[in-house]
C-alpha cells in the first residue's frame, strides 16, 4: 500500500491552521461591538477601525500588534475592528490576517454596511474616515479618539496617560 506523499500532510496541516485562524475573526453586529467597548474594568481598551483596502490602516496595524504584546501586563487590550464586507471574510480578510501573522490582538469584522447608522454612536465627530482609533478606560472614565494614522511612537505616547 502506497502512503500519500508528505506534502499532502503538510497541506492538510496548513489548511487546518488556516481554518482554526479563521475562527478567530468573529463577525459581529454593532450592539455586540458596543458591549465590547463598554466593558467595565481597569483594562484600557484600544479600538482601531480599519480595512484591508486602506493603505494607512495597513501601515499602522503592526504598531497595534506590538502595543498589545508590549503592554499586556499593563492591562491593555487591542481590538481591531475590520470594516471589509462580510463576503470578503474568507477570501480577503482571513488571508490578510494570516499573512501578516496578526495573532496577538482580537480581530472582529463588523457586519454593519450602513455606516451612517452607527458611526455617530462611536463618536459624533467622526467623519467616517479610516483609520480611526478610540482609547477607552472605563475605570478612569477616560476616552480619546483619533481620526488619523499613527506612528509606533505616537500610538505609545497616546496610550501612556491611560496606563499611568
Amino acid at each position: 500500500m502506497k502512503l500519500p506523499h508528505k506534502w499532502f500532510f503538510i497541506g492538510l496541516l496548513i489548511a487546518g491552521h488556516s481554518l482554526c485562524f479563521a475562527q478567530q475573526v468573529q463577525v459581529v453586529k454593532f450592539p455586540a461591538l458596543q458591549k465590547m467597548m463598554a466593558q467595565k474594568g481597569d483594562t484600557t481598551l484600544v479600538v482601531n477601525f480599519w480595512a484591508t483596502w486602506c493603505g494607512p490602516c495597513v501601515a499602522e496595524l503592526p504598531y497595534f500588534e506590538a502595543l498589545n504584546a508590549r503592554y499586556a501586563q499593563h492591562k491593555v487590550k487591542v481590538l481591531l475592528v475590520n470594516l471589509d464586507f462580510v463576503s470578503e471574510l474568507k477570501k480577503k480578510v482571513v488571508p490578510f490576517i494570516t499573512k501578516r501573522r496578526m495573532n496577538s490582538s482580537t480581530v472582529v469584522l463588523l457586519d454593519e454596511p450602513n455606516y451612517n447608522s452607527w458611526i455617530d454612536k462611536i463618536d459624533p465627530d467622526w467623519s467616517g474616515a479610516l483609520p480611526f482609533t478610540v482609547i477607552i478606560n472605563t475605570a478612569k472614565n477616560e476616552r480619546k479618539v483619533f481620526e488619523r494614522a499613527f506612528t509606533k511612537a505616537e500610538l505609545e505616547n497616546e496610550l501612556k496617560p491611560f496606563i499611568q
